[in-house]
């Protein structure tokens, strides 16, 4: 046997259940991810899930598009990948893995066990009903508007055209429309409707209401993750997401101008 061989460990038997583990815990981070978490978010959650599951030694590499771990458990270890989905926002979902997390760390659950919990989690995680989120953004919207001095009479017109594009874009969204073109209809749409109601309602605050009608397309949650990544050694992933934020917000005023070029050419000063 040569230098090199001997160092390679004996197979222990223990390798086998390096891959479900590896696969739970990436799973894991990935639907955590997916939630809206920041990036120690994730880290600490699959460190979390791959300890209380058994693993002694946990390194994750955590990417925009996908997650890394490598498990390892007394000399035998295991690295597996998984690829990471659309980056929205679900407190809900949020919660229930933190609170999932807790158990595994205490060894509540074996592996299959905790594989069954996160299938119940993004199947059953209750959500939102579509016309609530609606009215939700068309009020945060008409509110915004308010701030920024939208006369009374284009208040109204604002959270229709707000709650409106919320009903759009969660179809679209359903669909998977990729999410900077769904960003330009939505807010093509939403400008479009907050100016023509401004101006049927005789407000004189058409151009902020029509700029008050989009703002649910101001994607708040993930440009706080790109500022809380770079600043918290994760500069790689921090970076991609302000790129992210930087080109959905480019896409919204696209939108925005296309609403107003159209308002013009119907007579509506904007």
């Amino acid at each position: 046997m040569d230098a090199i061989e001997s160092l390679i460990p004996e197979d222990s038997g223990s390798a086998p259940a390096l891959e479900p583990l590896a696969m739970v815990a990436l799973d894991a981070g990935r639907m955590l991810m997916e939630a809206g978490a920041s990036a120690n978010g994730v880290d600490e959650i699959v460190a979390k899930f791959a300890r209380g599951l058994g693993a002694d030694r946990v390194d994750l590499r955590i990417g925009y598009a996908s997650l890394a771990v490598t498990i390892g458990i007394g000399p035998n270890g295991i690295t597996r990948m998984r690829e990471v989905g659309h980056l929205g926002v679900n407190q809900r979902l949020d919660q229930e893995l933190w609170h999932l997390a807790a158990r595994v760390s205490r060894g509540e659950l074996t592996v299959e066990e905790t594989r069954a919990e996160l299938t119940r989690l993004a199947q059953k995680t209750p959500r939102h009903s579509a016309w609530v989120m609606a009215v939700a953004v068309g009020l945060a919207c008409a509110a915004f508007g308010r701030l920024l001095k939208v006369d009374w009479l284009g208040t109204g017109p604002v959270f229709l055209a707000a709650g409106l594009g919320q009903l759009v874009r969660r179809e679209l969204l359903t669909r998977h429309v990729n999410v900077f073109i769904c960003a330009t209809l939505v807010s093509f749409l939403s400008s479009l409707l907050g100016g023509l109601g401004a101006h049927w309602a005789q407000s004189t605050t058409i151009t902020t209401a029509m700029i008050a009608s989009i703002l649910l397309l101001v994607p708040g949650i993930p440009s706080v993750n790109a500022q809380n990544d770079i600043l918290e050694g994760h500069p790689t992933l921090g970076s991609a997401r302000a790129v992210t934020v930087a080109v959905i917000l480019i896409f919204a005023a696209a939108g925005l101008w296309l609403g107003q070029v159209l308002l013009s050419h119907l007579g509506i000063e904007t």
